[in-house]
């Protein structure tokens, strides 16, 4: 595992134990048997659901009213039904999270609340199995309903023109382009490497300039769970990455940041904001109807390369996907293709 996601795993399981301790005794079980099957990430998102589940109760329930999250036991789950959890979710809909008289309003969608109550089903699957509940209300919930969202990618011609936006710079603001003088290699080389490779922004930001080798085409990430792969690239992002490589040489990071590839205007290791922003800055500048994330260059890539090849299990791998059913979710579906097609050889006037 690379030092950078050493530091992020160390700084993952820092606030896990902060927020731990605000939370009843009896989770520090769940979270120890989860430490072997989940990441450090997944299991803090597990944390701050369950801190945000606990107040609920505390604060908008008769059965528990006056009780501190910290004060929880296993016997006060017992009295949980699923009525609580359906009323928990109807509430995530729009609440106020300040504190001291602030006013913080907050709103969940559907997925929001679908990811909650993943995490309230598990603890109490967790419990149950082990006979410490005696039943498991967050089996009774429906799941919240999705829209089916319509598969946005970009094919290889809007990759292109995107890539053409951060090379030259068109239709930059004068403020705009002065940073691009220092930025230009280093973004070309950032978004033809998430459009040639498929890489997560967290495996982007996360790469040492030791972890590229240009010889061999090929670069080290360190996927989900810590798990270090060998990815390769073609000699257009070869390219790309010579270029900006040969800028990156002569910058000075600073201290704790030599080692890191991608560097910002600060001379720091890049964040997935900044990352975020800058793509966001090129989607604008090319007019594209299509809302473009480092996400979608991803989804793009792995769209793509099925078209090619028609192989899903290869371009589960590349995506670092351990099931292929996740892969089906991120590819456009091919019968928009045929229907698109279809429709465009239609005749209605015949050849008048």
């Amino acid at each position: 595992m690379s030092s950078y996601h050493q530091e992020q795993e160390r700084k993952n399981k820092l606030k896990l134990r902060e927020i731990e301790a605000e939370l009843p005794p009896f989770m520090n079980e769940f979270f120890r048997n989860r430490a072997d099957h989940t990441s450090s990430r997944t299991r803090l998102g597990y944390a701050y659901d369950m801190r945000l589940f606990f107040n609920y109760l505390r604060t908008d329930t008769f059965e528990f009213g006056g009780k501190t999250v910290h004060n929880f036991t296993l016997e006060d789950m017992g009295k949980i039904t699923n009525y609580h959890i359906e009323e928990f979710l109807d509430y995530l809909s729009v609440y106020n999270k300040g504190g001291d008289g602030k006013d913080i309003w907050v709103e969940n969608r559907m997925e929001g609340k679908s990811r909650k109550l993943s995490a309230i089903r598990s603890v109490f699957a967790y419990f149950y199995k082990r006979g410490k509940v005696a039943a498991n209300p967050a089996e009774l919930v429906d799941t919240p309903p999705t829209k089916e969202k319509a598969k946005v990618y970009l094919d290889v011609d809007e990759i292109a023109n995107l890539i053409d936006m951060a090379d030259h710079g068109v239709k930059m603001t004068n403020h705009q382009k002065k940073f691009h003088t220092f930025t230009r290699s280093r973004d070309v080389a950032l978004l033809s490497l998430f459009s040639g490779t498929g890489i997560r922004i967290s495996e982007c930001v996360g790469l040492n300039i030791e972890d590229i080798d240009l010889k061999k085409g090929s670069f080290k990430v360190t996927r989900k769970g810590g798990n270090e792969e060998i990815l390769h690239f073609n000699e257009e992002i070869e390219k790309a990455l010579q270029e900006y490589l040969d800028e990156r040489m002569l910058k000075k990071p600073l201290p704790g940041h030599e080692r890191a590839l991608f560097l910002s205007i600060q001379n720091r290791r890049i964040t997935d904001r900044a990352v975020q922003n800058l793509v966001k800055k090129y989607s604008q500048m090319s007019n594209s109807l299509k809302t473009i994330t480092p996400h979608k260059l991803r989804t793009s890539f792995g769209t793509n390369m099925y078209r090619q090849t028609g192989d899903i299990y290869l371009v589960a791998d590349l995506l670092g996907h351990k099931d292929v059913n996740t892969t089906r979710k991120n590819y456009a579906d091919t019968k928009q293709d045929a229907g698109r097609r279809a429709v465009r050889n239609l005749r209605l006037r015949g050849d008048d």
